[in-house]
């Protein structure tokens, strides 16, 4: 049964998060198939990947990469990528694989 992927790349510059990359496919095999695939992936989506826009403080500041992490580790995945999962229309716990790109370099495996 295929299932709606996503690889997200999330844009750090000088230690904050600025944006967002997206981009997804329709894949069938085991969760990690599917990783991999995204994996193998990463390095040539990004370029045709769709941008969005990174989240702010109530101040209107980019948030810090740590602070981004911090929530994303307490599982808010669905609250920092909500502009992404809205478009693409992905279901509740999509199967996604986040890409850092710190400088404009792309840390994939």
């Amino acid at each position: 049964m295929k299932e709606l992927i996503l690889n997200i790349y999330v844009e750090i510059q000088n230690k904050n998060v600025v944006g967002f990359r997206a981009i997804s496919y329709e894949a069938e095999g085991t969760d990690t198939e599917k990783i991999n695939f995204l994996k193998r992936q990463a390095r040539s989506d990004y370029a045709r990947a769709i941008n969005f826009e990174a989240p702010v403080s109530d101040r209107g500041n980019f948030i810090s990469y740590r602070k981004f992490s911090r929530l994303e580790s307490k599982g808010y995945h669905y609250k920092l990528y909500e502009e992404i999962f809205d478009y693409f229309g992905v279901p509740d716990n999509p199967l996604i694989c986040v890409t850092p790109v710190v400088d404009g370099k792309i840390l994939a495996d």
